[in-house]
């Protein structure tokens, strides 16, 4: 007994609550709110699976429980498996009751009736009467199931049934004691997980302790050297039937590799830096289209955006498959079908409830959001990071693979909807978990993209974010410099630099499309002005190349961080985030002191692409004046330039208070050449969902 009470919840024992330490799991039992999404997620493309999830009546009351009632109308009967819901009704809280267990019967009745399920009842607190009861309901809801099963075998699985749940009602605290200290604790909030402490002061606690454990008989269910009986030893299933040992429970057990089309394939084709344009995010869709085709027959790839596929450029997809739908659907319908693979629903809580469980029990996938919404479910990715840093250290825990995101529609390229969908702050909260768990990456093109897409895919245990933009931008780099470049994850880009064989008079960093974009505009207006400027032009693909080696597996040493950046010549980084997130990650480098950032400082509104940069001093003009803020050995030779990019910034402003569109010499640039009269470049596809 002392062994097992130094186990449970004391120090290097496991925690009171389900945890990855234990075996059987796939659900921390911490932060509440995500369990039938995750059951969902483990029953989609398992038909053969059923997933008992148990729903307290507190987690009942969360938003995220509440919406994920709705997963059944993206259950397909035929292909999937099943989740049985258990809402356990005990009536309290931690020291509230609970609205579900406060309702009438005929009210929670129709509730559930309303949202898809048959509800059977398990209602009472004699325990021999329950336990049959329980019995009974369990034998009535598997022929259920079974009838549901032959039924969509023999229909083709196109109507949505009434899946069967259980709403439980015990007591809370159930055989606990009645009372203690006079104050009521069975069926009350008193009973939550303590009902009774300090054991020195009162040994008459002690006394009660002793008489609830022996209320158990533990003399039947014990022999004399504290063993489990041999009869009831032999009651649990063997082998993989144990809970214990399921192998959905431990995902990486049945993780089969994805096939993957050869991502060189789908490159494109760059002749000089900055000829031609693309969507990114289009070109990845296509890439991500044939490794749906490729995984049909294995079932185990899917997609997740909440409404957001086609808008963030993944509209390929559809070639192959389509949306996952069992609700009602009509003959003009957009790609809707019971089997589809695409799941969409406008919920991010949904879309990464299922991906999490889906992920867990062996498969892989991607979602794909809107940069600012991802905030939505900060505290889940918190939670299956926390997951996958613990099961680094429990070696029976096979690696599953990595949960990817894609954010698109990003903070730059959100100015026709305004401050609200401008926030590029999720990977700030990222970059707070362990380093062996996470990874950023702001491929600045289509080509870097896919490499960074085909990697992502191949990992494992990550949590792997990708930020790109979907709008038509310049292409910068042959597919065979982007693999040399995401390789390295950092580089120079000889190309846009002139300093070679000598030292820079400063370093001009980028990392992210728009402020590579800003960043290169920035350096053709040197070449213009002031020729003679040795400037050095560095992009980041993988942000954690930053970080020192010691901080994580992916950092530079501070050797070639130096020859990279110098020890004593001015950086003017232009980052697509927040700019004291750089601060943060190279705070320890040797020439951070000459380190200035541009990025986003919370300045936005409805206004022009170009506009919103100027606004964030990101742009092209406010780059040209920093560094030559920051190289007094420039003097009057500069004088003539900085007032020529003043008035262009003047010019700017008048220009979209007449036009509502940016500067033809802005939107046609392009590097190293003047724009071509006429010439315009299509900038802009905000209403292309299709």
């Amino acid at each position: 007994m002392k062994r097992l009470f130094k186990q449970f919840s004391f120090p290097g024992g496991i925690p009171s609550h389900v945890a990855p330490e234990t075996p059987g799991s796939i659900h921390e039992g911490g932060e509440l709110g995500y369990a039938v999404s995750h059951a969902y997620g483990a029953a989609y493309d398992n038909p053969n699976l059923v997933v008992s999830c148990v729903v307290g009546d507190g987690e009942a009351e969360t938003g995220a429980l509440a919406t994920s009632w709705h997963s059944n109308k993206f259950l397909n009967p035929l292909t999937d498996g099943v989740v049985l819901p258990i809402l356990h009704l005990n009536g309290y809280k931690i020291a509230n009751p609970c609205v579900l267990a406060r309702i009438s019967h005929q009210e929670l009745d129709q509730l559930f009736r309303g949202y898809g399920y048959t509800p059977h009842f398990v209602e009472g607190s004699d325990p021999e009467k329950m336990h049959q009861l329980m019995a009974a309901t369990l034998d009535k809801i598997f022929d259920d199931i079974q009838r549901i099963k032959a039924d969509a075998k023999r229909t083709g699985g196109m109507k949505r049934p009434l899946w069967p749940m259980i709403i439980l009602r015990s007591p809370k605290g159930w055989t606990c004691p009645k009372e203690i200290d006079g104050k009521r604790t069975e069926d009350y909030w008193r009973s939550h997980q303590v009902p009774m402490g300090e054991m020195h002061e009162k040994p008459e606690h002690i006394k009660i302790l002793e008489k609830w454990m022996k209320s158990y008989k533990p003399e039947e269910l014990f022999d004399k050297t504290g063993r489990l009986k041999p009869e009831l030893a032999e009651l649990p299933p063997k082998g993989n039937r144990r809970m214990s040992a399921n192998p959905h429970a431990n995902g990486g057990l049945l993780l089969k590799d994805l096939v993957l089309p050869d991502f060189c394939d789908y490159a494109v084709a760059v002749t000089k830096p900055g000829a031609i344009s693309a969507e990114s995010t289009r070109v990845m869709g296509k890439f991500l289209r044939d490794t749906m085709k490729l995984n049909m027959q294995t079932s185990n790839f899917r997609l997740f955006s909440p409404d957001e596929n086609n808008s963030n450029r993944w509209q390929d997809v559809m070639e192959i498959t389509n949306r996952a739908w069992m609700a009602d659907s009509y003959p003009y319908d957009d790609h809707l079908a019971p089997d589809g693979r695409v799941m969409e629903m406008l919920s991010e809580h949904q879309c990464q409830g299922w991906l999490e469980g889906y992920l867990l029990t062996g498969r892989h996938g991607f979602f794909s959001c809107y940069e600012a919404f991802i905030h939505i479910i900060d505290s889940m990715f918190n939670q299956h990071a926390k997951w996958l840093k613990v099961c680094h250290h429990i070696p029976w825990r096979r690696p599953i693979a990595s949960l990817n995101y894609l954010l698109s529609s990003h903070v730059w390229r959100q100015d026709h909807n305004g401050f609200s969908h401008q926030d590029p702050g999720f990977i700030d909260h990222v970059v707070n978990k362990k380093a062996d768990v996470v990874r950023v990456y702001l491929p600045p093109d289509a080509n870097t993209l896919l490499s960074v897409t085909d990697h992502c895919l191949r990992s494992r245990n990550y949590v792997n974010v990708v930020v790109a933009g979907k709008q038509p931008a310049p292409q910068w780099l042959t597919m065979d410099e982007a693999i040399k470049h995401c390789t390295a994850g950092i580089g120079i880009w000889e190309w846009a630099s002139n300093d070679k064989g000598g030292e820079p008079d400063v370093v001009m960093a980028c990392c992210g499309d728009v402020p590579t974009l800003e960043t290169l505009a920035a350096v053709d207006l040197f070449r213009r002005y002031l020729p003679a400027l040795k400037i050095r032009v560095i992009n980041v693909v993988n942000l954690m190349k930053l970080q020192p080696e010691s901080e994580h597996p992916h950092g530079l040493s501070d050797h070639d961080f130096d020859a990279l950046f110098t020890k004593d010549k001015p950086i003017v980084f232009a980052f697509h985030g927040y700019p004291w997130l750089i601060h943060r990650l190279t705070y320890r480098r040797t020439n951070h002191k000459n380190l200035h950032v541009r990025g986003y400082k919370e300045e936005g509104t409805t206004s022009t692409p170009f506009d919103m940069v100027v606004m964030n001093d990101l742009d092209r003009f406010h780059l040209f004046g920093d560094v030559i803020d920051r190289l007094p050995q420039l003097g009057s030779r500069a004088a003539y330039a900085k007032q020529a990019i003043r008035d262009k910034l003047l010019e700017h402003k008048q220009y979209i208070a007449k036009y509502g569109e940016d500067m033809p010499e802005i939107t046609d640039w392009q590097w190293g050449q003047q724009a071509s009269a006429g010439t315009k470049r299509r900038s802009s596809t905000e209403g292309d969902n299709v």
